[in-house]
């Protein structure tokens, strides 16, 4: 599954800033939006899409524990 992440400008704007902020807070280094775009993307393609998987199973197992509540209440 090879899907772009979808996000709003101003949510792409805010995470990149972030990590602006923290390259400023932690290294004490300034960082470009060339710079602050290329991490952006490596995070995006190399690591989201591992939480989101992560997120799918948690949703299917809290899904599935609550389809078999669902069953004990047969009569």
């Amino acid at each position: 599954m090879n899907k772009r992440l979808k996000l709003t400008m101003e949510n792409e704007k805010a995470l990149k800033e972030m990590i602006r902020n923290f390259f400023e807070e932690q290294y004490d280094e300034e960082i470009g939006d060339l710079k602050s775009q290329l991490i952006f993307d490596f995070f995006a393609e190399s690591l989201a899409p591992t939480f989101y998987n992560m997120g799918i199973k948690d949703t299917v197992a809290f899904l599935s524990d609550k389809m078999d509540d669902v069953y004990h209440l047969e009569l």
